[in-house]
């Protein structure tokens, strides 16, 4: 999702929280510091839509819930929570709790505002959350998505660059994929080997 400006006064989680709960306009926190999320693109819209479709009946059959957007995140609770634009858990705590906690899967449909901040910094952070198998950015420029998965139980991540239409997201947790023709179904986005420059 894109960020639009910081706000120049300092929050405790408390204060974060409270605003939330009463603003029109969702915020992301760490250490104090929030930023407001700004408006999506259509594009950026039915990307985030192509993926949940694609996901939902199969997290269903597996007891998951599947969130879009506006669904908060504790990424590291007291300091860091953020909006992911599609999440995924499978923890029974997470069903009863007022934000997720121990996602499966996070994707974020990258904006030119935002691609870096989610491929590093995000990244670096998310790869902390100890029940997180997937991280997938998917690009709005082209057809093009990053998938980062974790190997195995606190092991190494991998990152695969997916490009053509067959390839995919394999999410053995829900006996899924999410192919590139899927995620991009309806959308007139051109391939990367595509002979021109956006």
């Amino acid at each position: 999702m894109e960020q639009a400006q910081a706000h120049p006064l300092r929050y405790t989680v408390e204060q974060y929280l409270a605003l939330e709960e009463k603003s029109e306009i969702r915020h992301e926190y760490f250490q104090g510091e929030i930023m407001a999320m700004a408006g999506t693109t259509t594009d950026h819209n039915e990307l985030c839509l192509n993926c949940a479709i694609e996901l939902r009946q199969a997290a269903m059959k597996r007891g998951c819930r599947l969130f879009m957007e506006n669904i908060q995140l504790a990424v590291n609770e007291g300091e860091l929570y953020t909006y992911p634009d599609v999440m995924l858990t499978c923890h029974d705590e997470d069903v009863v709790a007022p934000r997720i906690m121990h996602p499966l899967l996070l994707i974020e449909v990258l904006s030119p505002s935002t691609a870096e901040h989610d491929r590093v910094w995000k990244l670096f952070r998310y790869q902390r959350i100890t029940s997180l198998r997937h991280y997938v950015l998917v690009s709005q420029q082209y057809q093009a998505v990053e998938w980062y998965h974790r190997v195995e139980e606190r092991g190494e991540w991998q990152r695969h660059l997916l490009t053509l239409p067959h390839e995919a997201v394999e999410i053995p947790e829900l006996n899924t994929r999410l192919t590139l023709t899927d995620i991009y179904a309806g959308l007139k986005i051109p391939f990367v080997t595509d002979d021109k420059i956006s």
